[in-house]
């Protein structure tokens, strides 16, 4: 009897640990930002008017996020890595795009959203600036992207306010 408990046990242990195996980023924290992945058209959030187009997949065995932003303003086109760290327990993102700018940012999702900041960076003012983004999931299924730039953690511009409608296919 306890050779067929023993021999269940290694069973259970080992289809268990084969099922976790083939999932390596299906956690919850994991999962936090899927509610950007999908195919969007991008409007100024303020008055509608066109801003580009962006499809967010996941890649990777769905342990990153990869984003292709096209503008509408001709020519520009920029491209975003997202992952969660599980050693420091953040998403962060990596945003590079063809004028050369560039752009790393890390946090976290709280309720529906997802708030990622950057480091603090000063400006020829002598001033220091962080940029915040937040990534708002909302109820008809659009996100909300608003980009802030903080300063003495008080908001001192918007360098982006879009809203993601998923594209009819």
């Amino acid at each position: 009897m306890k050779r067929i408990v023993f021999l269940l046990f290694i069973l259970i242990t080992t289809v268990t640990f084969a099922q976790k195996s083939d999932c390596n980023c299906c956690s919850a924290d994991q999962t936090a930002f899927d509610f950007w992945v999908g195919n969007w058209t991008v409007t100024h959030y303020n008055n509608g008017s066109p801003a580009g187009s962006s499809v967010i997949r996941k890649e990777e065995n769905g342990c990153v996020i990869h984003e292709n932003w096209t503008s509408t303003q001709t020519g520009y086109t920029g491209t975003s890595l997202n992952f969660f760290n599980g050693t420091t327990q953040q998403w962060e993102q990596l945003w590079v795009d063809n004028a050369g700018a560039h752009l790393k940012l890390k946090g976290n999702r709280i309720g529906n959203q997802m708030i990622l900041t950057s480091d603090e960076f000063a400006k020829k003012d002598g001033k220091m600036y962080q940029n915040r983004i937040t990534w708002t999931h909302l109820e008809d299924g659009k996100v909300r992207q608003l980009w802030e730039v903080l300063s003495d953690g008080e908001v001192v511009s918007v360098a982006f306010d879009g809203l993601y409608s998923p594209m009819e296919q």
